[in-house]
């Protein structure tokens, strides 16, 4: 017999940011932590659950370094209180090792932090990560895991059933496209993903480029959770640029209401995915 429960309460995170862009790419591209605040506070009033948070160096270049994140942290929190899951990445970005990633989550301790298996789980090092993300989990440390493609799926289930990752729900996203010149993505590109998926297993999508919209409500549309922004694209559905994050925001929300799926708070998500 069909599945006809109701689809659960939709998680919507913004990326309102990345590793990469500046204010060349878009003028109201947040970076300081006034900036990153005013950002989440804007998309918080369109429905977003989480803050998908990237800070930057004096030199306005990708950092790991936790004062630099405690700034920033403290500046959401300033706007928005805990109304927010604030979720640090760890992405390397060609500069830092897993054992720096690691010690970032560590001494930061962050309510949620992304993690790319491909990036802290190199084979060989499994029982390293294992300690670490044993310690996430006694820290309450909500993980968030990074997935590329149908195989990096794979091998994220077969770590799951060796006891690697101990995680009772693990969030997982599902990312659509890559860092490329046309930075492109297309809804079906999900579908491979799908096909590898466990059975109930909690997932998410982003998508790259100008689809990122479509791609995004294909997941609400199947049961999924939607991370999107400034990091991955700036276009709305119509073509035209956005002038901020929270536009994304807010069309995205309107798809969840128009397929009747309630919106995710920052307390729904804690509840189902801290263990």
């Amino acid at each position: 017999m069909d599945d006809l429960s109701p689809l659960p309460p939709a998680i919507l995170t913004i990326a309102p940011n990345g590793a990469r862009k500046t204010k060349q790419d878009h003028p109201m591209l947040p970076i300081t932590p006034a900036e990153l605040a005013d950002e989440a506070e804007a998309c918080l009033k369109e429905g977003a659950a989480m803050i998908h948070l990237h800070v930057r160096d004096d030199q306005e270049r990708h950092t790991l370094d936790v004062t630099k994140y405690g700034e920033a942290i403290a500046a959401i929190q300033d706007k928005v209180g805990d109304s927010l899951v604030i979720q640090a990445t760890t992405e390397a970005v060609g500069i830092y090792t897993p054992q720096q990633q690691m010690d970032m989550v560590l001494e930061l301790r962050p309510d949620a932090a992304s993690l790319a298996i491909k990036e802290l789980v190199p084979d060989g090092q499994e029982l390293q990560a294992k300690e670490f993300f044993d310690e996430m989990r006694a820290l309450k440390i909500m993980p968030q895991f990074i997935l590329y493609s149908p195989e990096e799926l794979q091998r994220f289930e077969a770590l799951k059933s060796e006891g690697i990752i101990s995680f009772k729900n693990p969030f997982l996203i599902l990312v659509l496209g890559r860092y490329t010149s046309n930075q492109t993505s297309h809804p079906h590109d999900l579908i491979p993903f799908l096909n590898s998926m466990k059975t109930g297993r909690t997932w998410a999508v982003c998508a790259f480029g100008p689809m990122e919209h479509a791609a995004a409500s294909a997941a609400l549309a199947m049961g999924g959770h939607v991370r999107v922004g400034f990091e991955n694209n700036m276009f709305l559905k119509t073509g035209e640029r956005a002038g901020r994050n929270a536009d994304l925001m807010h069309q995205l929300r309107e798809v969840a209401e128009a397929i009747g799926r309630p919106i995710a708070t920052a307390e729904d998500v804690r509840k189902a995915f801290i263990d």
